[in-house]
């Protein structure tokens, strides 16, 4: 849909396009109003120089770091030798990463700028692009430690600075009132949706001040603001006009749109299921009709390769990291109830396939056999079985479930080859038997131990809005968004937010 908008709107010619109003943003503005303006130039101003300078302060400590760790390694740390010799190398790669964050937008509004999966990658470039222009210089390396310890301390350094610096930034602007003040247009259970998505995870919270409904919709606590004629009148109080209906008829939403730019509203449009499945599309030449072929979301080939190869080193070291909590989880689980250490879960992998899932044993022996008495307790929408108090959790079951120490068996699932570390979660054959057709395409892939599920609410969130998160993995995969999803469990797991 939003490609069907860039387009209608450059098939306006200049005589279609609509009369100025008197309030057009292009015109002189109000005192007030000039003010406010300013105030908003001046805020991204201090907005960009504070990241710039985090980010060229994290480069910078990064070089010092590893330049410091490798002479402590070879006893000969000096921190005065190695201040110095950063200065002399930090500022190409401080230039070279402002240069390609702030062509990656990661200097652009809160709301809108990427994550750390976006500075990854920047990060991998900044790397590359040093290295080859230190090679073309004639430089000469006994080994390229100091690119890859480097490039490892920046991901640490400007990553933690970033949060930093939007959990104070964040903090600033709720304690000051701040908020994204938006229309939501579209058809009722799009504007439902939406709202509540971003309710609570958008950062400065979003203001549902109210919606333009293009069918009918209940009320339920949102205010009603009429038609699309007469929206124009709230425009003074609104930062935003949300689209939410894939089905919005471009004519009138290139009317919108061009009203609401000529009132310096900013317009973002929900996505629907077509454009994020555009993303994968395959031109096919040599037909009477230009075709595109929509290939399904499977790893395969050097996408398999990479993926797998992930998997196995990774988890392989975890194992290996995490051995003493394996040996106390272990202990624990034995002495408190008796039963198996190990319980194994069938479950469906790729697809649809059953397997044993490992985890530790968390409920008394036998539990199994109450679930159909506890049926009419599940607190969870759709196809899962979900209860805060399950009373067939033992006492030290809750303890390693709230940590999610229960799941660390499944690493030797990754490296079975049955599940891989990042993916969608594997469901219970309970849960299995009960979903939709439409549910089963997370099954192209194989299941993971951790996925958006964890990161975006996990047991908190409606079940259809999960298979919704599973579909979005399947469709933007990578190593990096891998990887960010595998640090971004860390807090969720601490947060323990939806573990039960």
């Amino acid at each position: 849909m939003a490609n069907g908008l860039v387009n209608e709107l450059k098939e306006l010619k200049p005589n279609e396009a609509p009369a100025l109003s008197a309030r057009d943003v292009r015109a002189r503005k109000a005192p007030l109003r000039h003010i406010l303006i300013r105030w908003e130039t001046l805020r991204r101003l201090v907005r960009v120089v504070a990241l710039a300078a985090l980010d060229a302060a994290g480069v910078f400590l990064a070089i010092w770091t590893a330049l410091e760790l490798k002479a402590v390694v070879n006893d000969k740390s000096n921190l005065h030798m190695s201040f110095q010799q950063t200065q002399d190398v930090a500022p190409l790669g401080v230039l070279v990463t402002l240069m390609l964050f702030a062509r990656s937008d990661l200097y652009a509004d809160r709301a809108v700028r990427p994550g750390f999966t976006r500075i990854v990658a920047s990060m991998f470039q900044v790397t590359l692009v040093v290295l080859v222009y230190a090679v073309v210089e004639g430089n000469h390396f006994s080994s390229y430690y100091i690119f890859y310890g480097s490039l490892f301390f920046a991901l640490a350094y400007i990553s933690g600075f970033r949060w930093l610096f939007d959990r104070v930034s964040g903090w600033a602007l709720r304690a000051a009132g701040y908020r994204r003040r938006a229309v939501i247009v579209g058809n009722g259970e799009q504007i439902d949706a939406v709202a509540h998505a971003l309710g609570g995870g958008s950062d400065p919270p979003l203001d549902p001040v109210g919606f333009v409904s293009l069918t009918p919709r209940p009320e339920n606590g949102m205010k009603n603001l009429g038609s699309l004629d007469q929206l124009e009148r709230y425009f003074g109080d609104i930062d935003e006009v949300l689209i939410a209906d894939p089905d919005f008829p471009q004519s009138e939403a290139v009317d919108l749109v061009d009203l609401c730019h000529r009132h310096g509203v900013r317009v973002r449009v929900a996505p629907s299921t077509m454009e994020i499945l555009m993303d994968r599309v395959e031109f096919i030449p040599g037909q009477t009709v230009p075709l595109f072929e929509l290939k399904p979301p499977v790893f395969e080939g050097i996408d398999f390769v990479v993926k797998r190869s992930f998997d196995v080193i990774v988890a392989a070291g975890l194992v290996l990291l995490l051995s003493p909590l394996l040996v106390f989880a272990a202990l624990a689980v034995t002495l408190s109830s008796p039963g198996p250490l190990i319980y194994r879960s069938r479950r469906r992998g790729l697809g649809g396939a059953p397997f044993d899932c490992f985890k530790f044993r968390t409920m008394y022996q036998d539990a199994e056999h109450l679930q159909d008495e506890l049926e009419g307790a599940n607190e969870v929408g759709g196809a899962i079985f979900k209860m805060r108090n399950d009373p067939r959790v033992t006492p030290i079951g809750r303890f390693l479930r709230r940590w999610s120490i229960d799941e660390f068996p499944q690493l030797f699932n990754v490296l079975r080859g049955e599940m891989s570390l990042v993916g969608p979660r594997p469901l219970p054959e309970r849960d299995y038997q009960r979903l939709e057709d439409w549910h089963r395409k997370r099954y192209l892939v194989l299941p993971g131990m951790t996925g958006l599920w964890q990161v975006s609410g996990r047991s908190e969130l409606d079940f259809d809005e999960l298979v919704r998160l599973d579909f979005l993995y399947l469709e933007r995969w990578s190593v990096f968004l891998d990887l960010s999803i595998m640090l971004k469990t860390i807090p969720a797991v601490l947060r323990a937010k939806g573990a039960w």
